[in-house]
């Protein structure tokens, strides 16, 4: 027997004893790895990366709240993307954290159920967030004239009202739904969290049709999104080239790339997951698959979005002054 062989059976000893503590209404998550070795590394390594996106997205959201100049439609969306991210990097994270230097890898069936209706939810207003920004961008350049009407408060107070309330709904459908079908008695979770492919593995009955259901989510939520980020995209480009500015192509050329490369990142794993048949999932590569969408995003974002923006960098240098 080799020593990955021991740690899983070790995992599967510990997942009766909670069972039975809990009267088989806990879970039980996997984790990131399965090799004891490597937990407390990962520990410190999470833990930084956690502790960086915590401050970058708390330092966004602080100066655009301090920085009169960043009252506008754009840093408004981009203050709404940091909380967005403070809070979904924080539904994840510390247990996962916490997980790596405890026996006890244990969620209990509520705690299971309210993380992945959480997270679902900021993952969905997260996803429709990022299409409306990209809508922004494509108004201020491409009809800059018309940025005051298309891009007044009400409106962006409407998209952003729109993210959450759409994101919650389908989250909340979907988090019923699979909460109330019958589990087996192995509850143990393949997975660093709790989240739905990850639990349907655990459904004792058919689910092909409601993976039909996840999958024109997925489309809705997350494809048509990404769609809208790529067309914006496109087109601001074909207008700045056509503006024949040396280095306003370049920054814009630039800043389009370093957006799109993020948004590419958040929706390519999100879809990779969510619109994948049961058939063809590979848990080990789901967990990896999650991490980029789950901890890197979160934590790229606020750099991307802002600190190579001059505007944010100027308040920041403004805000230290005084």
């Amino acid at each position: 027997m080799n020593v990955s062989d021991v740690i899983c059976f070790d995992i599967l000893v510990s997942a009766m004893k909670a069972e039975n503590q809990s009267f088989g209404t806990d879970f039980l998550l996997v984790g990131l790895f399965q090799y004891g070795w490597t937990n407390s590394l990962l520990f410190v390594v999470v833990a930084t990366i956690f502790t960086v996106a915590l401050t970058g997205n708390i330092m966004l959201i602080h100066l655009i709240r301090l920085d009169t100049r960043l009252h506008t439609p754009m840093y408004f969306l981009l203050s709404q993307l940091s909380i967005i991210d403070l809070m979904y990097i924080s539904t994840t994270v510390p247990k996962m954290a916490v997980n790596f230097l405890s026996k006890s890898k244990t969620i209990t069936f509520m705690g299971c159920e309210i993380q992945t209706y959480v997270f679902l939810a900021l993952g969905g207003t997260e996803a429709l967030l990022l299409g409306f920004m990209s809508y922004d961008r494509y108004v201020a350049i491409c009809h800059p004239l018309h940025y005051p009407i298309l891009m007044s408060k009400k409106i962006c107070c409407l998209m952003v009202a729109c993210a959450w309330a759409s994101g919650s709904i389908n989250a909340f459908i979907h988090t019923m739904y699979v909460f109330q079908l019958p589990f087996c008695r192995s509850r143990l979770i393949n997975h660093f969290f709790c989240e739905i492919p990850a639990l349907m593995s655990l459904v004792c009955q058919d689910t092909s049709h409601y993976e039909y259901t996840v999958l024109l989510s997925g489309l809705i939520i997350l494809l048509l999104p990404f769609l809208a980020i790529l067309a914006s995209y496109a087109r601001v480009l074909i207008v700045v080239f056509q503006m024949s500015l040396g280095k306003g192509q370049a920054k814009a050329i630039s800043t389009c790339s370093s957006h799109l490369i993020v948004a590419s990142l958040f929706y390519a794993t999100t879809l990779a997951t969510y619109t994948k048949p049961h058939s063809l999932r590979s848990p080990t590569r789901d967990k990896v698959v999650a991490v980029f969408y789950t901890i890197i995003t979160p934590l790229l974002n606020p750099f991307i979005y802002s600190l190579r923006n001059k505007e944010v960098t100027g308040a920041m240098r403004r805000l230290t002054l005084y």
